[in-house]
């Protein structure tokens, strides 16, 4: 494939995938003029962003191996189309009783169509790219739909002035961008002929959707509410018997052995790891700026703008590293970085303002950057051509579920620290415990401005006084939220420095384990991408 086709195939690849990127930001910003709209309740509204995150968590196995066996562009095309058609039905949501299930139904079909496209589009920028040139192209992809995730709160801001609806129908335009430059890109088409697992599909989305459901929402149900065990108990069970499923079944949606290899095993859980600290990030930032700087949504979205600055140029270096050197030379510089440059930020977060702050975020960004993009290209390049639509659901897969374990964890710990730390402060001024754990759950849900209810029979000045002890409060609550991401990236070292093999995959000779011969050539190199399509 000659160059120019080449980068058509990863600019049409990269607006396919950006509306999910978008969406992982807009959607939150937008909730209190949905629900004044709409009328919707307390649960509801919760249920419009937890709604699309399940769907996503549950399907995306399911996705990547639909890939493989119905063909990369075709899954594109079909993810595009759902993902774009939900969207529009989002926005046309009627301001009538059915209100509520409609966005949280279609919000759900939203994320069935980014599981269905996401792996299918990821796995087509490999096969367009030799080794070569890999680590360079996903840097590309990895750092621009990256940042677009930045870019959801400040466009949002913008396009909610006009209408809620906006934010949804945004993703019409840039879907039909996304096919007209696919349809131009001729990319060609391969499948791999065989039945898929529907026993297994149920049993990973079941566990995964219950799973990820307990521990969302263990922040609403509290970790002691037997709902919330439940959830996660059935599903951690119910993964359990799909893996004891696919270890037998002669065509898994998933196949396990892929994990005997040491450089496709170390690199998920890798970005596993990663994932507790990158995506809830993005949260604890935002609230952040809100509590403790007084911001709006827009302008808190400045922090991470800086944060994906130094992201966009540590997966730039990253991708130069791990096409000359492998994905260890990019990592180990970039847990170095990320660990030192969380553990100053957090240092810093009491300083309120973001001026003493910028170059600690660059770093972090470095930091995440040079590990993402190497991990998430190294991992695929260490599997045969024919799946690395089923690579790239495990792959999301475990990134989406670190994630979700990230928000609960640290979640917990940002509310208890939080809940102590105003208990002493607000104790000075003589408001008891219980009224001052009532402030620290309603900052925890409103983003911002002054608490529910107020500060009793404080006003004026000594309500002021108050308010900014709650902001310095939850400013060291973040701190401690921060240094456990420093303490994560240190362990992340660890992994990188005595698991990841050293070296580039051409360096290495990459073992089949379906059938235990070599791969000739290597995995990144395997598949020419104009050679005719497999019945």
């Amino acid at each position: 494939m000659r160059n120019g086709s080449r980068n058509l195939v990863l600019a049409a690849m990269i607006f396919a995938v950006s509306m999910t990127f978008i969406d992982q930001t807009i959607v939150a910003l937008a909730i209190p003029e949905l629900q004044k709209d709409l009328g919707l309740s307390a649960t509801g509204t919760q249920w419009i962003i937890n709604a699309y995150l399940l769907s996503l968590s549950a399907l995306f196995a399911f996705g990547g191996r639909l890939a493989d066996i119905a063909g990369h562009r075709r899954m594109v095309v079909v993810g595009v189309i759902t993902f774009a058609t939900a969207s529009a039905l989002c926005g046309f949501t009627p301001t009538t009783d059915i209100a509520e299930g409609w966005m949280i139904f279609f919000r759900v079909v939203q994320g069935a169509g980014a599981a269905i496209m996401f792996p299918a589009a990821l796995a087509i920028v490999v096969g367009a790219f030799p080794v070569s040139d890999r680590g360079k192209a996903m840097a590309i992809f990895f750092g621009i739909t990256g940042g677009l995730t930045a870019i959801g709160p400040l466009a949002g801001g913008y396009l909610t002035e006009w209408t809620w609806r906006s934010i949804f129908w945004i993703n019409v335009p840039v879907a039909i961008v996304a096919l007209i430059l696919t349809a131009r890109a001729q990319i060609p088409e391969s499948r791999v002929k065989a039945p898929i697992d529907w026993r297994g599909t149920a049993l990973i989305a079941g566990g995964m959707g219950l799973a990820v459901l307990g521990l969302q929402q263990s922040s609403v149900w509290g970790w002691g509410d037997v709902a919330t065990w439940a959830c996660i108990g059935i599903g951690v069970l119910l993964l359990l018997a799909f893996v004891r499923s696919q270890l037998g079944a002669e065509h898994p949606l998933i196949e396990l052995r892929f994990f005997r290899n040491r450089s496709f095993a170390a690199n998920n859980a890798i970005l596993f790891m990663l994932m507790i600290v990158f995506l809830p990030l993005f949260f604890f930032t935002s609230m952040y700026a809100q509590i403790s700087l007084g911001e709006d949504a827009s302008a808190a979205s400045l922090f991470l703008l800086v944060f994906f600055g130094g992201f966009a140029a540590g997966s730039q270096w990253g991708g130069r590293l791990l096409d000359a050197r492998g994905a260890k030379a990019a990592a180990i510089p970039g847990a170095i970085l990320g660990a030192v440059g969380f553990y100053l930020w957090a240092g810093a977060l009491d300083d309120f303002s973001l001026g003493d702050q910028w170059i600690y975020i660059v770093m972090s960004g470095v930091g995440v950057g040079l590990i993402l993009s190497p991990a998430s290209t190294d991992a695929i390049n260490h599997v045969p051509a024919d799946s690395y639509g089923q690579a790239t659901g495990i792959n999301q897969t475990l990134r989406n579920f670190g994630a979700s374990i990230g928000l609960a964890l640290l979640g917990t710990i940002l509310i208890l620290q939080n809940k102590a730390n105003l208990e002493s402060s607000l104790g000075q001024f003589g408001i008891p415990k219980e009224r001052a754990d009532a402030i620290a759950d309603s900052l925890s849900q409103s983003g911002g401005g002054a608490p529910a209810g107020g500060f009793g029979d404080l006003t004026g000045a000594s309500a002021q006084r108050v308010f900014s002890a709650v902001q310095h409060d939850f400013a060291l609550s973040t701190q401690t939220v921060f240094y456990v991401m420093a303490g994560v990236m240190v362990v992340i070292y660890l992994m990188v420095q005595f698991w990841l093999p050293s070296g580039r995959v051409s360096d290495h000779v990459v073992i089949d384990p379906r059938t235990g011969e070599p791969i000739e050539p290597p995995a990144a190199e395997a598949a020419d991408p104009q050679a005719p399509a497999r019945a």
